[in-house]
Order: structure tokens, then C-alpha cells, then sequence
């Protein structure tokens, strides 16, 4: 079993012996803190943050990420804060370990939000310190080498978003070694099967090709040293999951993937990088079209090699990397390799380099965060951002930039800067007029036209395809929505006034500034914009103001106007009104609306249990009234209990799509060996649409009770 003085061990290469003091206390600190704590699999749960540090020492990662990997679980599962690890430890520290640790404090509404919120944390930590994701990483490597002792339904979860974020980031940051081990475990908890099968093969092929594989490794490393050039050859092995994927997205047989050999070539310096490619060149024909300089144009990461196909004897292709030994250490390590270098008391220019990508990539992050409206539609937009296949254009001066596959123009020029993005009216490719939404291509050259005064277009929004377009573009949309919310809000309260035989232009002055201070409200430009998007109904506000205008006296006058006519709605309100989910109100149903903060009217069924609580202010309900014509949908919930049998969804499914509604939702609850829970929610036209449906279900034989939800 690995101990701390075996990790002091290992750290003695190269960290001084006080600072190895330190993280052994930091690890006797997080003993102590977790007494009496176990992992699902039974060991002290100390072993975890042990084993952390044990992954950031292979990076030789300073000793405050070490120490931070020591008691990163501590604030999250134990009663120790914030402020009493940065009394102990020093306040760097203490920030690392609240970045790394979730927001346990607050209840979410689900996983999804669960886990934007605390992605969305983590990125603020990470603009203050990288540092912070690259001890989150090796968290979440070790969490996934032992998910043995979890449910299946957690381990796919964990898995599904180990995949989709963290191997993502760690590819985008550079380190490699984790990003595969990652990937390969998350393939095994998702799809065990096809990962032992796959893993299997594998071992069988390499077996069975050994001597091939050996014989060229062999020719390479001989006309290497015949050139002299000092070089190593090594077998490049792929994993799993890149095997498993070229077989599904390029239609291939597992032997039309392993037939492929893989050599990576290590040097000392770049100049020997493009001989040894003359070399290898010589000695087998090179596939036309496969060859790619990465050393010369870098990947985002930092990654640099030099990339070439080759006809090996009898056709065989040969996949050969080229680089140095400095670019391996990189390609393995990433933005950790800083220090790595800085380990052995020297800053390299590659990992320097590399961190300087890494800043800007966070602080592109943290633009995104600023533009996003929710964490959720911020996870999505990281999400997008993540892409592992990039092209190279140029600009008009030769400046190189990276892009992810796919690209447009409007991706180029948002990636040039916002505000060339937000103004951008045509383009040139090559020096040709081009669409906006032409996808690029590696190695054309782009010219922006931008105009004073132009403005995004929300069709944009189809075919951009990088998160800091789609941000900015949103952004700048909800800033091109407030001229014409204001405008409309004018217009909806001057016909609420025009029932009190008033205009907004013919009210007494003070009146509206004495509203706008009860409301809160700066200006009128904000009242009108509230009213456009629907957070106010227009007939509120003018009620409120011919109160302030008249008092008592045309209180009575409000209440007999409330009555005298109910708001009509038909459903196609838009942003105005919204229908409440807790009762699903139909055309036929007697409704009431409620206002609602920030969300305008929100109309609900009569008998909801939930107006009781807001009959306490009965200023905020209104009596409304379904129009005559309607040709909107509306969703309504139902619960049926059924008697389960093979086919059942699909005898459902006929029967609704035979009475012309949609399906939206459908879960099935298994109740016992004979019984099952049938929740739907339909989309439909009215009540009398609903109650055709109802009477169509309970005509199956196997449906026993059906029940409108709605409390």
C-alpha cells in the first residue's frame, strides 16, 4: 500500500526537504480531518487525497498543488473552512482547495445545473490559478481508476461527464497521459463489453504483427544512424477509445485500423525534426495530402510534431510522428510541464509557451461566463468550445489563427475580436467575396469588411459554431432587444392607458418618477423595457398610476375596469404570459393569472392548490379568459396505471398519435411484476381535444386508472 514516506520519497528528486515537510503535514492534517471517513470500497478515505498527490508528483507539480491535492476533499466533507486551512496553510493554498471543491451548500434543481455551477466555480479559481484544474484533473483521474465500488447508473453519469468535460479540458490544456487514461476508463464505464473486447484484440494483434512491427522499427532506427542523426524510434500505441471511435465514424473493420503501424521518432532539436523527415521520406513514399507541421503552426494546446503517412512494404501504411524531446514532454504533459522545467530550476520556452495559451483560453472562458445567461447555457458554450480537430487560417498580414473544424467567417472574426465580429458586413477569401457563413479551410486567407454602425444578425446563430461567437452574438442581441422592447412597451401602455381615457405623454408630472420609485425603477426607459419583455403587464402599471392620480376614488373605478373585462389570452402571447407547470391550464379550463416576477403573467387552472398561497396579494391576480380562437398546443400532464406487457409504449404511442396529439414526455415506473406507472405529458388543443384522448386510453384493455395531474 502507497504511504506518505513513500510519496516523500519520490518527492526528494526534486523538491526541497522543507517543503516535502509541508505536505507531509498537509496530509497529516487531512488524516485527521477525515477520521473515521471510507471510501465505497472500504479503504480510509485518506487514501484518495494520497493518491492524488501521488499523480501531481509524476508532474512534479509544486509542493502547494501537493499540498492542496492533500486536503482538497477537506472544506467539502469535513467541518473545516476556507478561512481555518489559509490560518494553517496560507491563503494560496486555501483558494486552491476551494476551487477544486463543489458547492455543497446549496440544493439544485438537478445534476445538469449541479454540475454548470460548480464547472462554472472551478473556471473563476482557474483564472486566479491554473493550478486549480490541474489538481481537479488528477481528482477526477483517480475517482475514475476506482468506480469499481459505485451503481451503474452513477458510474455511466460520472463517466458521461469525465468524458464530455474534464478529458476535454485536459486534451485543451496538453496533457496527454491524463486526457487517454481518462478517456479509456470512461470507455470502460460506459461501454465495459466493447472496451474488453476491443482490449482483447488489441493485445491479440499486437502479438500476432510483433515481428513486422519490429523489423520496421528496425529500417527507421538504422537509416537514422547510417545519416547520423541522433534519434530514438519508439511503437506508438493507440487506445481504446481512438480505436473504437475511427471504427464507428470512419466505417472501419478492427483490422483495417490495426493494420495501420504507428513509430513516434524523438530527437534533440527541431533542426534534426526536418532532416530526420527527409530521411524517413526517402526510405518509404509518403501518402500524398497526410503530411501536417505542427511544429511550425502549433496546436491550441501547445502540442508540436511533425505528422506524416507513409507506403510501408506491400502498401502497409506507417503513421510517424516526429518531435523533440522537450515537445514529448509537452505533448504529455501540457500546461504542467511548466513546472516540470521549472522542477529543474530552468523556465523552457515550450512550457511558457504553453501557459501563455492556457491564460488566454481561461480568460476566454471567463468572457464566455460574462455573456452567458445561466451556467447551464455557459457549460454548453464550454462544451462547444472543446473541439479536439482545429484548421489554420491567415489574416491579411500573415498573423496565424486557429479554428475549430468547421468554422465560418463570423467564427474568424469574432475569434479576431468582439467587436470586428459584432460590425462585420461581407468578407473576402483569397481575395474573393465570400458568404458569412462559407465554412474555412487550413491555409486560406481571410479578409474582414466591417461597417460603423452594423449589427449581429440572429440567423448568425445557425451556423457559428465557437462559444465566443455564439456569446457575443447572444449578448449583443439582448442589447439590440432593448431599443425595440422600450418601443413596445410604449405602445402596450399607452393602450392600458387608453381605457382610463389617458396617455403616457398626458400624465400629470412627478406621477410617473413617484411610481418608478415605489417599483424601484431608474427611469422610464427601464419601465418600458420591463413592460416589452413581459416582466410587467402594461394594465398593472396603468392601474397603479390612475390610483396615485385619483386615490380612493378611482380605486373603486380600478376595481369596477378589472371587471369589466377579463384579459383575454389565447396561448401566442409569447414572453407576456406563460402557462404554469404545476397545473397545466387548457382552453376550457377556468384560469386565473398571477404576476409573476420576471416572467409577466402566469396563468394557471382555478383550483391550483398553489394560489392559495398568493391570494394573500390579491394585486397580483387577475380574472382571464380564453379567446374564442386558438390554434396554439398547450401541454397537460397524465398519470396512468397500467398493467405492463411487451409493446405497451408503442399501444400508447398509436392510440395518441391517432388522436392527434404529440407525445412530449414519457416515463415508465415499474410499481411491481404485474403493474407499472405510465407518466405522459401530451401536447393538445383544449379539454375536449384531452378528454377524446382519455376516453380513447381507457378503452385499452390493460389500462386500469388514468389521472390529469395537477395539484
Amino acid at each position: 500500500m502507497f504511504t506518505i514516506d513513500d510519496l516523500a520519497d519520490r518527492l526528494g528528486g526534486y523538491l526541497p526537504q522543507s517543503e516535502i515537510q509541508q505536505v507531509k503535514r498537509a496530509f497529516y492534517y487531512a488524516e485527521q480531518a477525515h477520521d473515521g471517513q471510507r471510501r465505497r470500497s472500504g479503504e480510509a478515505y485518506v487514501t484518495h487525497p494520497l493518491a492524488v498527490a501521488n499523480i501531481l508528483a509524476n508532474m512534479h507539480m509544486d509542493h502547494q498543488s501537493l499540498m492542496a491535492a492533500m486536503l482538497h476533499d477537506v472544506i467539502e466533507d469535513t467541518g473545516v473552512d476556507k478561512e481555518a486551512l489559509a490560518l494553517q496553510f496560507g491563503a494560496p493554498v486555501a483558494e486552491l482547495v476551494d476551487g477544486v471543491s463543489k458547492l455543497t451548500q446549496i440544493a439544485f434543481e438537478d445534476k445538469a445545473v449541479a454540475q454548470a455551477e460548480n464547472f462554472q466555480k472551478m473556471v473563476l479559481a482557474m483564472s486566479r490559478d491554473i493550478r486549480v484544474i490541474i489538481v481537479k484533473l488528477a481528482d477526477r483521474l483517480h475517482n475514475m481508476r476506482t468506480l469499481g465500488a459505485l451503481r451503474p447508473e452513477k458510474k455511466r453519469r460520472i463517466a458521461r461527464e469525465t468524458l464530455e468535460i474534464y478529458a476535454r479540458v485536459a486534451s485543451r490544456l496538453g496533457i496527454n497521459t491524463i486526457r487517454v487514461e481518462l478517456e479509456d476508463l470512461s470507455f470502460h464505464a460506459l461501454h465495459p463489453m466493447r472496451a474488453e473486447r476491443i482490449k482483447r484484440a488489441v493485445s491479440s494483434a499486437r502479438g500476432h504483427r510483433r515481428s513486422a512491427i519490429r523489423q520496421i522499427q528496425n529500417t527507421l532506427q538504422q537509416s537514422l544512424d547510417d545519416g547520423e542523426l541522433p534519434s530514438t524510434v519508439v511503437g506508438r500505441q493507440k487506445h481504446l477509445l481512438s480505436i473504437y471511435r475511427k471504427m464507428r465514424d470512419q466505417r472501419k473493420s478492427f483490422n483495417e485500423i490495426m493494420d495501420v503501424f504507428g513509430f513516434r521518432i524523438l530527437t534533440d532539436d527541431v533542426d534534426s525534426c526536418y532532416r530526420i523527415l527527409g530521411v524517413v521520406h526517402n526510405l518509404y513514399k509518403p501518402v500524398p495530402g497526410r503530411f501536417k507541421d505542427y511544429i511550425a503552426i502549433p496546436k491550441a494546446n501547445g502540442y508540436q510534431s511533425l505528422h506524416t503517412t507513409l507506403f510501408g512494404a506491400g502498401g502497409m501504411p506507417i503513421e510517424v510522428q516526429i518531435r523533440t524531446r522537450e515537445m514529448e514532454a509537452m505533448a504529455n504533459n501540457g500546461i504542467a510541464a511548466h513546472w516540470l522545467y521549472k522542477a529543474g530550476q530552468t523556465d523552457h520556452p515550450i512550457a511558457e509557451g504553453s501557459r501563455a495559451r492556457a491564460r488566454s483560453w481561461i480568460k476566454g472562458l471567463l468572457e464566455m461566463q460574462r455573456h452567458a445567461g445561466d451556467s447551464l447555457e455557459f457549460i454548453e458554450h464550454v462544451k462547444n468550445d472543446l473541439f479536439p480537430d482545429d484548421i489554420y487560417v491567415f489574416t491579411p498580414k500573415g498573423d496565424i489563427m486557429e479554428l475549430p473544424q468547421g468554422a465560418t467567417v463570423i467564427d474568424f472574426a469574432y475569434s479576431v475580436h468582439t467587436d470586428i465580429g459584432n460590425s462585420t458586413i461581407a468578407c473576402r477569401i483569397d481575395r474573393h467575396l465570400a458568404p458569412l457563413s462559407t465554412r474555412l479551410e487550413s491555409g486560406q486567407t481571410l479578409e474582414v469588411i466591417t461597417a460603423p454602425g452594423a449589427r449581429p444578425n440572429l440567423t448568425w446563430l445557425n451556423f457559428v459554431i465557437t462559444a465566443k461567437a455564439r456569446s457575443a452574438i447572444r449578448h449583443a442581441l439582448k442589447h439590440q432587444q432593448h431599443t425595440e422592447a422600450v418601443q413596445l412597451g410604449r405602445r402596450l401602455l399607452n393602450k392600458a392607458l387608453g381605457e382610463f381615457e389617458t396617455s403616457l405623454e398626458e400624465l400629470p408630472e412627478g406621477l410617473l418618477s413617484g411610481l418608478l420609485g415605489e417599483l424601484g425603477l431608474k427611469n422610464e426607459e427601464a419601465l418600458l423595457e420591463s413592460i416589452g419583455l413581459g416582466s410587467r403587464v402594461a394594465h398593472v402599471i396603468a392601474r397603479r398610476l390612475m390610483d396615485l392620480q385619483h386615490g380612493d376614488a378611482t380605486k373603486q373605478h380600478t376595481q369596477e375596469g378589472r371587471q369589466l373585462g377579463p384579459i383575454m389570452i389565447s396561448g401566442g402571447e409569447g414572453m407576456i404570459i406563460k402557462f404554469a407547470r404545476c397545473c397545466h391550464p387548457l382552453p376550457g379550463d377556468p384560469v386565473v393569472g398571477h404576476l409573476s416576477a420576471g416572467k409577466g403573467i402566469v396563468v394557471h387552472r382555478a383550483e391550483c392548490r398553489n394560489l392559495g398561497e398568493l391570494k394573500a396579494d390579491p394585486e397580483k391576480l387577475f380574472p382571464l379568459e380564453w379567446a374564442d380562437s386558438i390554434d396554439e398546443d398547450f401541454l397537460v400532464a397524465l398519470r396512468l396505471e397500467v398493467e405492463s406487457h411487451r409493446g405497451l409504449v408503442a399501444e400508447l404511442a398509436g392510440v395518441i398519435t391517432d388522436a392527434e396529439a404529440n407525445i412530449e414526455r414519457i416515463g415508465i415506473e415499474e410499481r411491481d411484476a404485474r403493474l407499472a406507472t405510465v407518466n405522459l405529458v401530451l401536447a393538445v388543443r383544449d379539454r375536449v381535444h384531452l378528454a377524446r384522448i382519455i376516453k380513447r386510453l381507457r378503452n385499452l384493455m390493460h389500462v386500469e386508472r388514468i389521472h390529469r395531474l395537477g395539484n
